[in-house]
């Protein structure tokens, strides 16, 4: 008996060390980052690690062979979508445009729409590198932060960046800034504003106090004054690029303060309607906006976001070098008016813009002196020029005329 017992225990004890040994079954956390996660703001650069993102290492993106326009892939991180009737519907626009040109197919296009300037660019990023993307657009200046973290991960992989400027300065040779000069449609869109003001003051919305805002709306103020010397401009920030409601408030309190023309550099149509209501007049950005204001809206300073597109995409196909600074304007088609509103622009508009359109394509720069600013400063000299430089404006003087209110 003693014997079977021994035996007994043996096996219990053997049972017991397999048992412990096997793995458990709870299922692993699958918790991965969604665009709900908290959000982790930028810090001081892109060589930071990143901070919220795929738990796993980074991997070589898919093998394809050849890259060629039948088999690459395009990736878009866009801040809002179509639907702005904004600048992401006029991006959007660009990228249909380079589809048509290039001959390439809708499944070749991965758009990642209604992106914060937040982690969420870093997700989008990685995601569209796991989808098989080649080359990435980011869309919004807020993006660069994000969109570098990923470009160090991923160098076979082109990452493209509009509104930025830390391309140069970086060390990555994945990375690229885009944009153009579209001061010098403001300037065009600006002689419509001037001609047609009765009251000599025009009023300006603008999303941030950013450069990029300050250079659009003083080329807009000094096109309009190139044609009414007499012309002030007020000028109000939402703090926000795409805010339909702040917009709106904004322009509401131009038009409560005597303005008759309300520019924009804010991405949806809220400006036009708000003028439109009140009985005055528009000035738009990004896109035709006659349709949403019919009897306000003049003009508007428009892109054409194809011409960077096709040429970055058929770079890259060539086995060529894309540039890390890209800029174009008014003579390149890069930047340009939308159609004037012959039903209410002012007698004159069209030859004035035609004229001041020669001088540009010409060489003439906006920014030629004499500039001065609020303080009667000088910050052109008679005969100078500045000018702005590639992918990223720096212009941030307030000149004379124009006042920023809250």
């Amino acid at each position: 008996m003693k014997k079977w017992l021994a035996i007994i225990l043996s096996l219990v004890m053997i049972f017991s060390v397999f048992t412990a040994c096997t793995p458990s079954e709870d299922p692993e956390p699958t918790d991965k980052p969604t665009a709900t996660d908290p959000v982790v703001e930028p810090t001081d650069g892109p060589d930071e690690e990143p901070t919220d993102g795929p738990d796993e290492e980074p991997t070589d993106p898919p093998a394809g062979g050849e890259l060629t326009l039948d088999n690459i892939k395009i990736g878009f991180i866009h801040i809002s979508d179509p639907s702005d009737q904004g600048y992401t519907y006029n991006h959007n626009r660009g990228t249909e445009k380079m589809v048509a040109e290039l001959g390439l197919r809708e499944d070749q296009i991965i758009n990642k729409f209604n992106i914060p300037e937040t982690s969420d660019v870093e997700i989008a990023a990685r995601e569209l590198v796991e989808q098989g993307c080649n080359i990435i657009f980011g869309t919004s200046f807020g993006f660069e932060e994000f969109m570098y973290r990923v470009a160090a991960d991923y160098p076979d992989v082109q990452f493209c960046h509009a509104t930025g400027f830390r391309a140069a300065g970086s060390e990555l040779k994945n990375v690229h800034n885009y944009f153009g000069s579209i001061y010098e449609a403001r300037y065009l869109s600006g002689i419509a504003a001037g001609l047609k003001t009765k009251t000599n003051k025009i009023g300006y919305v603008a999303a941030q106090p950013f450069a990029e805002c300050i250079s659009g709306f003083t080329g807009f103020y000094l096109g309009a004054k190139s044609v009414n010397p007499d012309v002030t401009m007020e000028v109000k920030y939402t703090y926000d690029w795409n805010s339909p409601i702040k917009e709106a408030q904004m322009a509401q309190a131009l038009i409560d303060s005597g303005c008759d023309v309300i520019g924009q550099h804010a991405d949806s149509t809220a400006c036009a309607t708000t003028a439109q209501q009140n009985g005055v007049f528009h000035v738009g950005y990004n896109a035709d906006m006659r349709d949403a204001a019919p009897d306000a809206s003049l003009t508007s300073a428009v892109w054409d976001w194809s011409i960077y597109l096709e040429f970055a995409v058929k770079q890259l196909v060539a086995g060529e070098e894309i540039p890390v600074d890209w800029s174009q304007g008014l003579a390149d088609g890069a930047v340009d008016i939308s159609p004037l509103n012959e039903d209410i622009i002012a007698p004159g508009t069209e030859e004035a813009i035609e004229e001041a359109r020669e001088r540009i394509v010409g060489g003439w720069n906006v920014f030629t002196g004499p500039l001065y600013d609020n303080d009667g400063e000088i910050v052109v000299a008679e005969g100078d020029a500045f000018v702005e430089p590639a992918s990223a404006p720096s212009w941030e003087h307030i000149l004379q005329g124009i006042t920023v209110t809250e």
